[in-house]
């Protein structure tokens, strides 16, 4: 009998992948989070979302942010975007601390945030006129950064006659359009089919390879976190804190017969180590109520090739 395939260490990288994060870590730091908790308060108690929270991302670094239901993943992208105050500790963009949201974020949600009343191209213009571009020198921004996304054909469409992932592509071209530092995306494909799922996210990758972008992805799916990542951030729950901030040992470009890889493979491992192995009281009573566990993920299908960011 065979012996049974034994994985690699996760922490095991290939001599052009150790030289890819060297140069990462080598560029500026965008954004500084240090010792940030968020503690939200009623009459009954109090409850502690998020403790001594601390990281560094770098300029055009992507980082994904993963963990169990409850780890306050959410809550944390929401301060990034000024969106929601901390309790404690402090957010440093570029060196300045965050206070409120600022164009120098851009935001994209999980839901289908375009304003239906305008017109695709109007809806890439809106943040532009906000803040006092002239309506020519608006238009013209808005039809390359449609064109950048494939939908420049689209511009004068309602965004009740686009798909899903289309909607998704002009809320990324809106959010980017204000030239942000910085791209916050929380979930933004999970609504998605698993087709479309794929194909956004090879989108994304190829829109960050083209322009001067950081990004910080939240996502549930550990397959979408070591497809899109330089590194991912694991959160613990209950309260939110940090367990490992990892380096993804997966070559770029990436492209769908990494999936298979004992790189990719071993990455997997250790995020369902660190995020399924320890279950609390709460995610028992939950898993009981639903009738079995929730937690195993699909792996993404149909992904296809993307240029290196790296450069």
């Amino acid at each position: 009998m065979a012996s049974p395939h034994v994985l690699p260490s996760y922490l095991e990288q290939e001599p052009q992948v150790r030289e890819r994060f060297s140069r990462l870590k080598a560029r500026k730091v965008i954004l500084q989070v240090k010792d940030l908790g968020k503690t939200f308060s009623s009459r009954q108690a109090e409850t502690v979302a998020l403790r001594n929270i601390n990281l560094e991302t770098h300029r055009r670094e992507f980082l994904c942010i993963v963990g169990p239901s409850g780890c306050g993943k959410s809550t944390l992208i929401r301060i990034l975007a000024g969106l929601e105050e901390q309790t404690s500790g402090e957010v440093l963009l570029e060196g300045k601390p965050v206070a409120g949201p600022g164009r120098d974020r851009g935001m994209v949600f999980q839901g289908y945030t375009l304003f239906p009343w305008l017109t695709v191209k109007k809806n890439v213009m809106f943040g532009l006129e906000v803040n006092n571009m002239n309506k020519a020198s608006a238009e013209t921004e808005a039809l390359q950064w449609l064109d950048l996304i494939g939908l420049e054909k689209f511009a004068d469409l309602y965004p009740h006659q686009l798909s899903g992932g289309m909607k998704q592509r002009v809320a990324i071209a809106r959010a980017l359009a204000n030239q942000p530092r910085i791209l916050l995306m929380d979930e933004p494909f999970a609504a998605l089919d698993a087709q479309t799922r794929a194909k956004m996210q090879a989108h994304l990758l190829e829109i960050w390879r083209k322009i001067d972008i950081t990004i910080v992805f939240i996502t549930h799916d550990l397959d979408e976190a070591i497809f899109l990542a330089d590194r991912i951030l694991v959160l613990k729950a209950h309260p939110g804190e940090v367990q490992e901030l990892i380096e993804v040992p997966v070559p770029r470009p990436r492209h769908l017969t990494q999936c298979i890889t004992d790189e990719f493979l071993a990455t997997k491992a250790r995020l369902e180590e660190l995020i399924y192995s320890v279950k609390t009281d709460h995610d028992a009573e939950e898993e009981t109520i639903a009738g079995g566990d929730t937690s195993l993920y699909p792996m993404v299908a149909r992904l296809t090739d993307v240029a290196d960011n790296v450069e």
